[in-house]
């Protein structure tokens, strides 16, 4: 098992850098998993996610020859900022391989600290092998997301935090991508009180490190596609991967739907701007992935908060279609004079707003003398939404609705 004493290093080490962040009871969590939940908010760490307590603690143990040659790394953003940050505080150069797919806030918050950005690949394992390659040609020290033991240490300094809460967990749930952050905290947490279980979650659409966790054999994917960029890994460290079987108890995965719901949940009940690879522990327990922590203490990794603000635009306007507070219909009715102002005050009388309205009076496949209305609505739910489609039938409206 990884050493408990590496960890307690870094915790000394970074201390003075890195924010404590909160761990804090959710009760409306809570309430819906029927569990006791408490979240460890590394989405408020200094920048934006738990990363950087690897990445500070690797670059400070750097002798000085190496930290005058300079610093690489490979990473969907958070890694990246961490790397960046640190690389700064000690005024040395950082070149950061990012893949091309990485959302602009992610880029631009690493360039804020300084560090050049070289956009490669169609994923991280793209990017990964570029920055070898380009480690080699400059001379570079390289400093990879999990597979290292600084980077695992200064990561586990989260379950050291956790533990010393008041309110020690009986489980702690953790995203799993490369297996850095799950290898640490498992470390500090089983060598520190082994009753309490460790669960790794993945996405979905990257199964690697679960496929491997089952198989208790690296296997790597053929390809990767979720919203929850952060832990977007490909292939399997055969290294962090060790980690785990070793000290993780349980390993489960959710889709991408399940993690856009606990992104909108975050923002909505807890006013925590959450990434994907953040929310995937939320969204295990509001799903109901893991009923047998009814009734326990749990606590759950929010590893970071970088969510790209076009994706969320998206998360939210189909959450608000999905719980029936938005509305979208096409009518089609006569093109006369007065025919809008009958079809809204229709909608008026039931108290329907409308945010959004556009009028086609020219498609092809409309009859000469109708238009098609296309409508946005802000509902009240579903029995709202249930009595509009009524009254449009009643008034002989014909109308499609739209997703």
């Amino acid at each position: 098992m990884f050493p408990l004493s590496r960890i307690e290093e870094a915790q000394a080490r970074i201390g003075g850098v890195i924010t404590k962040t909160p761990y804090a009871f959710a009760p409306t969590l809570s309430e819906i998993s029927g569990s006791r939940v408490y979240l460890k908010k590394e989405n408020l760490q200094i920048t934006g996610a738990f990363k950087i307590r690897g990445a500070y603690n690797k670059i400070a143990s750097l002798t000085e020859e190496e930290k005058a040659r300079g610093v690489v790394a490979a990473s969907a953003g958070n890694h990246a900022q961490g790397v960046a940050y640190s690389a700064a505080q000690f005024g040395i150069r950082a070149v950061i391989v990012m893949p091309e797919s990485t959302p602009l806030t992610k880029v631009d918050g690493v360039r804020h600290y300084g560090a050049d950005v070289i956009l490669f690949g169609s994923n991280y394992d793209e990017a990964y092998a570029h920055a070898m390659t380009y480690c080699e040609a400059h001379g570079l020290v390289f400093v990879h997301p999990f597979e290292d033991d600084e980077v695992i240490a200064g990561q586990g300094t989260i379950g050291l935090e956790i533990l010393a809460s008041e309110e020690r967990p009986d489980a702690v749930i953790i995203p799993v991508g490369g297996g850095g952050l799950i290898s640490g905290i498992a470390a500090a947490v089983k060598q520190t009180d082994p009753a309490i279980e460790v669960i790794g979650v993945s996405a979905a659409g990257a199964p690697a490190m679960r496929q491997s966790y089952e198989a208790k054999t690296p296997i790597d994917s053929t390809s990767v596609r979720t919203i929850a960029d952060g832990i977007a890994v490909r292939d399997t460290s055969p290294k962090t991967l060790s980690f785990i079987l070793e000290s993780v108890d349980r390993f489960i995965s959710v889709d991408d739907e399940e993690i856009a719901n606990a992104i909108l949940f975050l923002l909505e009940k807890q006013k925590l701007s959450v990434e994907g690879a953040g929310a995937v522990g939320v969204a295990a327990l509001l799903h109901r992935k893991l009923p047998h922590l009814e009734g326990k203490k749990v606590a759950v990794v929010l590893s970071g908060g970088n969510v790209d603000v076009t994706l969320l635009a998206v998360i939210i306007e189909k959450g608000l279609l999905k719980s029936f507070r938005k509305m979208k219909l096409t009518v089609t009715l006569v093109d006369k004079p007065g025919s809008l102002m009958q079809l809204t005050e229709l909608l008026k009388s039931l108290n329907a707003n409308i945010v959004h309205i556009a009028y086609d009076r020219t498609s092809t496949d409309l009859d000469y003398g109708d238009a098609n209305v296309t409508i946005h609505l802000e509902t009240k739910g579903e029995a709202h939404q249930n009595a509009i489609r009524e009254l449009l039938h009643r008034h002989g409206y014909l109308s499609q609705e739209g997703h």
